[in-house]
């Protein structure tokens, strides 16, 4: 299918070209931009838009084989002219304003920088006469022939620089032209390629997604893979650059294959003046960083370009030079001993083990987890030892392929000559074994053995960080309290030890209840997250937790800024942090009711995470989508997400149980069925009592209170005496005033849930208030109920739950008839409709009968329009 490339993300150009045709006195506009900006995109939508206003319109186009020609660059417009140079003039001015409409004529020219002198005469001529508005593009750094150039520089035109496309402009013209969301990853990387060049940017997108590597998951547009230049767009690139000495390519090349470089290194590899004249050219940038200076290409594409045409043999002799150069600096960036280890990987050098399990082990702090892989294979094939196996293995298992870690880790258990390494074989292999390889029961054994070879209460206590974590993922929060705490006592506990005890002592604590107290943690958590690379993938674990006891207790703010600390770390770490960070940030926005915004992180982020993901972030996810579809009254894509979800849910997520049972109770209540919704929250308030998680008890028994149960008010009171945060005062309050039918205590209910940020639970009780109002004939209080409970739907993005819909379309009908109306209005039958209310058929068509009589039709068909109020 061709897509349209519409003129997306330069309104404010538009505005000033605009201006610019329409000013009495004025002249027009001189674009100035580099090749691919948008320059005669934007100069023909100015002429489109004159033209659409009655001016007429003329438009030409200079090229480099027109130039030879007096007027070629007019020849397509003038027609037959001859004669000498001033009467070719006086003839083509008079070709040119033939036939004008009374408005006058907006004249375009394009790449006027290669117009011939004569035609760069006419339209200085033209301009200074005041005889057309023009609209004029010239390359910026290109030698244009004088009478242009005094166009702008004695101020007849005024001029414009065209800048690249910016990053969020590149995203907006990307999801214009793509016809729907773009992952921000994807969306940043196609902008780094291009450097906002639209040119470029088309070129690229329309090869990846002809060739599958751009493609929709789901409902986002995802980039996979590595780019592949096409023809078109080398040949672009290529005629950018122009011709290379060899002495130049000699740079070019070297920079492709490791920029940035110090040029010192590079004047040592390639020479002092060919770096010289590839910086002259404008085909290198020199910046400084830090106390050096730096070279790097001035263009992304112009790397890609060189290396898809270098053989491999120059290549490999290539990077063996730079790698040898860069150990003869003596290592004086962090990551030098890192490029030159990738670089010899690929290059004619002989393999050194220590260098290459060094740097295996550098990747993996980084979270480079391919090149970690494969630097440690290749440092064991060298002949490397347990490090670099120990690497592998780690790598592998966040690579999400679980059993070959578990081979590795395997092996090095039975060759680990110490329990400094037995600790590190045992901590990984029972962690690969929970989240990798989704066995929680084989982990917690393979934890126990381990534990059992090693002496000293220290190194226990790093096997107790690990026990932490996985008592809380199973759903035993007390538990990992109390471990958490024996791990934490302990003022030498590695950090990444810190972090996984930090999941046990923050979830923990958020789900008992005693949110509160998680302060005390905190600063200890995070601070071990960040001090090592290692800690730093699963600091976004213990976030998801933290953010889960924040959400629980009511501290929504706080929830809000973790989300957006961690997204924002996320952001430099290589792969899956990325997307687990929109991920928090998604869970944040659903908490406070931002449904819309929160399920496109979770699109986003699912997008990345499907068919790789094991640890547990596809299914935070999903659980969000189903729960989100569902209040927002798409009760058919709610339940495809669940059917997604149950497939995706990973065995150690006994903790968020509750919560999914929860998700089933959000889509029976968006089917009408909100005594089988009820119901579903009151099992997830038991099994929640059973756990131990007294706050999710409380999010199950607030979620009954908004579908309309009006038994749970003594519940929540005790709850609220026990339970800290904002969320359990304000559902008891909340669950008495329906139990009283109190108009006036609902409205308040609703501004204490509103305090705290959960506007969807204060619209739901707004919703109430209106109804009860209503029952007690207080019209103008019911109103104005009801418009509250509008505009925090309207905050919440289109909600749709059953406190809403029976506010905003009220009908004469009792609770159980709207309920048996909505499911019959999905087509049950009576027989299917009693089966899921658990009463009789005769029950069903007694309330039906009655249902009819009021709303004046036994039509099916029709309930569905009545209930929406159509």
């Amino acid at each position: 299918m061709r897509r349209v490339w519409q003129l997306t993300g330069r309104a404010e150009e538009l505005r000033f070209l605009d201006a610019a045709t329409r000013r009495s006195g004025a002249r027009g506009v001189m674009l100035a931009g580099a090749a691919g900006v948008g320059k005669s995109r934007l100069a023909r939508e100015a002429l489109t838009r004159a033209e659409a206003r009655g001016l007429t319109t003329r438009w030409v186009s200079a090229t480099a084989s027109a130039r030879e020609l007096p007027l070629g660059a007019f020849a397509a417009v003038l027609g037959p002219i001859s004669g000498d140079p001033m009467h070719l003039l006086q003839q083509a001015t008079d070709a040119l304003l033939t036939d004008a409409g009374p408005h006058g004529v907006v004249l375009g020219v394009d790449d006027a920088h290669l117009l011939d002198e004569l035609s760069a005469l006419l339209l200085h001529q033209l301009v200074l006469r005041g005889a057309v508005r023009a609209i004029v593009t010239v390359r910026t750094g290109e030698p244009a022939p004088d009478a242009v150039t005094a166009l702008w520089k004695d101020a007849h035109l005024e001029r414009l620089e065209v800048q690249p496309l910016s990053e969020p402009e590149t995203r907006l013209l990307l999801e214009t032209v793509l016809g729907g969301s773009v992952d921000s990853a994807s969306a940043q990387r196609l902008w780094s390629l291009c450097s906002g060049n639209a040119l470029y940017l088309r070129q690229i997108v329309e090869g990846a997604v002809e060739e599958g590597r751009l493609q929709q998951v789901g409902e986002i547009w995802r980039w996979s893979g590595e780019l592949r230049l096409s023809p078109g767009l080398t040949e672009l690139v290529q005629l950018r650059m122009g011709r290379l000495s060899d002495s130049v390519r000699e740079v070019i090349d070297v920079l492709a294959l490791a920029e940035p470089l110090g040029v010192g290194l590079v004047e040592q590899l390639t020479g002092t003046a060919a770096l010289e004249q590839a910086d002259a050219a404008g085909l290198v940038a020199v910046d400084r960083a830090g106390q050096r200076i730096e070279a790097r290409l001035a263009h992304p594409l112009y790397g890609e370009v060189q290396r898809a045409g270098m053989g491999m043999l120059r290549a490999r002799r290539l990077r063996g030079g730079i790698a040898t150069a860069l150990a003869a600096t003596g290592g004086r960036r962090a990551d030098d001993t890192l490029r030159r280890a990738a670089l010899a990987l690929e290059s004619d050098l002989p393999p050194d083990p220590v260098l290459l399990e060094t740097a295996a082990a550098t990747a993996i702090r980084l979270l480079d987890l391919s090149l970690a892989e494969r630097l440690a294979r290749a440092a064991v094939a060298a002949g490397a030892g347990f490090g670099a196996r120990l690497t592998l293995a780690n790598a592998l298992s966040w690579l999400s392929r679980g059993a070959e870690a578990e081979q590795e880790l395997a092996a090095l258990t039975v060759v680990a000559g110490n329990d400094f390494e037995r600790v590190l074989v045992g901590f990984s292999r029972a962690a690969n074994r929970f989240y990798t390889q989704q066995d929680p029961a084989g982990a917690e054994a393979v934890l126990a053995e381990a534990a059992g070879t090693v002496a000293g209460a220290e190194t226990q206590k790093t096997f107790a960080a690990l026990r932490a974590a996985f008592e809380v993922h199973l759903g035993r929060p007390a538990d990992a309290v109390r471990t958490a705490k024996d791990a934490l006592s302990s003022p030498v506990l590695p950090d990444l030890a810190v972090v996984l005890a930090s999941f046990g002592f923050l979830g923990g604590l958020g789900m008992v209840g005693r949110a509160d107290e998680m302060s005390s943690g905190m600063a200890r958590a995070y601070a071990a997250g960040t001090g090592t690379s290692e800690a730093a993938v699963p600091c976004f674990g213990m976030g998801h937790l933290h953010i889960i006891g924040l959400r629980l207790a009511g501290y929504l703010a706080e929830a809000e800024r973790v989300a957006a600390e961690l997204r924002r770390s996320g952001e430099k770490i290589l792969g899956p942090p990325q997307l687990y960070g929109l991920t928090l940030l998604g869970q944040a926005a659903f908490a406070t009711g931002r449904l819309q915004t929160a399920m496109r992180y979770f699109r986003e982020a699912r997008a990345g995470l499907t068919r790789s993901d094991t640890s547990g972030f596809e299914a935070h996810c999903l659980l969000g989508l189903t729960e989100g579809l569902a209040k927002t009254g798409d009760a058919g894509a709610a339940r495809d997400a669940l059917v997604e979800l149950d497939a995706a849910w990973h065995p150690g997520l006994v903790y968020l149980q509750p919560e999914r049972l929860l998700a089933r109770a959000w889509i029976a209540a968006a089917e009408g069925a909100t005594t089988e919704a009820t119901a579903l929250t009151r099992e997830a308030a038991e099994l929640a009592e059973e756990q131990g998680q007294l706050a999710h008890v409380v999010l199950a028994l607030q979620t009954a209170v908004g579908f309309g149960d009006r038994t749970v008010a003594g519940r929540l009171a005790e709850l609220a005496e026990v339970v800290d945060g904002p969320r359990a005062s304000a559902a008891a309050a909340h669950a008495a005033a329906l139990a009283a039918d109190d108009g006036d205590a609902l409205r308040d209910a609703s501004g204490r849930l509103e305090e705290y940020g959960d506007l969807l639970a204060a619209a739901d009780a707004a919703a109430q208030a209106a109804v009860a109002y209503g029952r007690q004939g207080r019209n103008g209080a019911a109103q104005s109920a009801a418009a509250r409970a509008d505009r925090l739907a309207v905050a919440c993005e289109g909600a749709r739950t059953p406190a809403l819909l029976a506010a905003a379309k009220p009908l004469p009908l009792t609770e159980r008839e709207r309920e048996i109306v909505a499911l019959a209005a999905l087509g049950l039958p009576n027989r299917a409709i009693a089966d899921r209310l658990s009463v009789s058929v005769r029950t069903v068509e007694g309330h039906l009968y009655r249902a009819s009589a009021k709303l004046g039709t036994t039509d099916r068909s029709e309930f569905a329009a009545l209930l929406r109020g159509d």
